[in-house]
């Protein structure tokens, strides 16, 4: 069964650093794109940044020149590296990726990771 297991979150100040990585484990034949959201107490969930299986990235206005994600196919895992984090970045953390999970049909389905909490606090 194909899951996504997120890490690397945690409790930071202001102006500090956190790397989230976000690995998929069983049986996955093709890696598509793959993203990272985030959902605030009482707000939608919202798209942070994406990058695409040719490795494009797009970034939430709000996190562009602080955030940066990369990916690692052979490791089939996505990270968020995330500088000079704000009280407003405060949110649970979920990764999502489009994965082909059958060897026999060349069909991408969504997953989504457990989330993890991100607190910026003093």
């Amino acid at each position: 069964q194909v899951q996504l297991v997120e890490s690397g979150g945690g409790l930071v100040q202001p102006g500090g650093s956190l790397r989230l990585s976000c690995a998929a484990s069983g049986s996955v034949f093709g890696i598509g794109d793959m993203g990272w959201y985030r959902q605030a107490p009482g707000k939608q969930r919202e798209l942070v940044a994406g990058i695409t299986s040719i490795a494009s990235t797009n970034y939430a206005d709000s996190v562009k020149g602080r955030f940066t994600i990369s990916r690692d196919v052979a490791k089939k895992t996505v990270y968020l590296q995330m500088n000079s984090l704000k009280p407003e970045d405060t949110a649970v953390y979920y990764c999502k990726a489009d994965l082909r999970p059958y060897s026999n049909r060349p069909i991408y389905e969504s997953y989504w990771g457990q989330g993890t909490q991100v607190t910026v606090s003093p």
